[in-house]
């Protein structure tokens, strides 16, 4: 019996910068091409880690590679953020990390100084976030056709008991949880690139969300409806996401969002929307809203977590949108991001 052929939707004629910053275009990647030829039969949206049944057991499983430039930054390098990336997309499906294999791409020529720091800021990001680096593969390719380093992960997790999310579950009158101040990995990033003319005191936030995460899910695990770490494409990328994928308006208030005057300034001079900007160690929750203020509370209890804020809900309407209020009582409907005004920041 013939198959039908998978329907292909993608038909731009190459790859632009824009199909890797995790907003519309990306979006088109995935879903028409990538998913249709891939994930046949695939159920529900896609997201950051798959949730995997082997002869009874589930286990989440999730990959990533990272090609960020420069290496090292004001707060973190690749070698920790590979490791932090793959813990956070773990932590966020409701899973805990326990295992990373690693792969690296390595340029000829790059000094072992260099490629020894890395792998020191691997390992000590591994011990502290509490997963194991179980193997990996390393390949070198000519010099000039790598720019030094890139990445690549895969982790595996054990799903936390009491905890089932998806798109599906959020409901009108659930709360947007968000664990910090926004933006300050992509301005960091810019900004150690030296290529603009700004100084500012500003870190990235890199780090392991599963301290975070788990101190949630004991205060409201049922309660629980998503979670997403908003990295390429930032808050307001994958709020869209939810949005469209649940079906419902999720709306947001702008005096609640935070954002570190240094950020903002940053973005008001270079024409950038913080909700865009990508974030490494930040996370949002929805959560249902009589569970919500036990979750708020929990989180800010949590080392790292005492800039804990609900910023929004679920409403009805705009159904498939993300709606910000503003300071002064307006209202603004926020896309995701649309082009790559950051490349090759995770």
């Amino acid at each position: 019996m013939a198959t039908t052929a998978p329907k292909i939707k993608f038909r731009e004629p190459q790859i632009e910068m824009a199909h890797g910053a995790g907003g519309k275009a990306s979006r088109r990647l995935v879903e028409g091409l990538f998913a249709p030829l891939l994930f046949a039969g695939a159920q529900g949206p896609l997201s950051d880690a798959a949730h995997i049944q082997i002869n009874g057991t589930r286990i989440a499983m999730t990959t990533d590679s990272f090609v960020v430039s420069p290496l090292r930054f004001p707060g973190g390098s690749i070698g920790e953020l590979a490791i932090n990336g793959t813990v956070n997309d773990l932590a966020v499906s409701g899973a805990r990390a326990e295992a990373i294999v690693v792969t690296f791409v390595l340029e000829a020529g790059l000094p072992t100084d260099i490629l020894e720091a890395e792998v020191r800021a691997m390992g000590q990001a591994a011990e502290a976030a509490g997963v194991r680096i179980a193997g990996g593969d390393t390949k070198v390719v000519e010099h000039g056709k790598a720019d030094r380093m890139y990445i690549t992960t895969t982790g595996v997790g054990r799903l936390l008991p009491g905890v089932a999310i998806s798109p599906e579950s959020v409901q009108p009158g659930d709360k947007i949880l968000l664990s910090g101040a926004i933006g300050d990995h992509g301005i960091t990033i810019l900004l150690a690139r030296g290529e603009l003319d700004i100084e500012a005191e500003i870190r990235s936030d890199t780090r392991s969300v599963f301290p975070l995460v788990q101190s949630i899910v004991r205060a409201a695990g049922g309660g629980i409806r998503w979670m997403r770490d908003p990295t390429r494409g930032g808050v307001a990328t994958s709020l869209n996401e939810l949005a469209r994928d649940c079906g419902r308006g999720i709306v947001l208030s702008e005096e609640k969002i935070p954002v570190r005057d240094a950020v903002r300034g940053a973005c008001e001079l270079l024409g950038l929307d913080p909700l865009h900007i990508a974030n490494e160690g930040q996370f949002l929750a929805v959560v249902s809203a009589d569970q919500a203020d036990a979750a708020l509370e929990a989180l800010r209890r949590a080392p790292g977590g005492a800039e804990a804020v609900i910023i929004g809900e679920v409403r009805d309407e705009p159904a498939g949108s993300v709606l910000v209020t503003t300071l002064y009582g307006g209202s603004r409907l926020v896309d995701m991001l649309v082009g790559d005004p950051l490349p090759r920041i995770c």
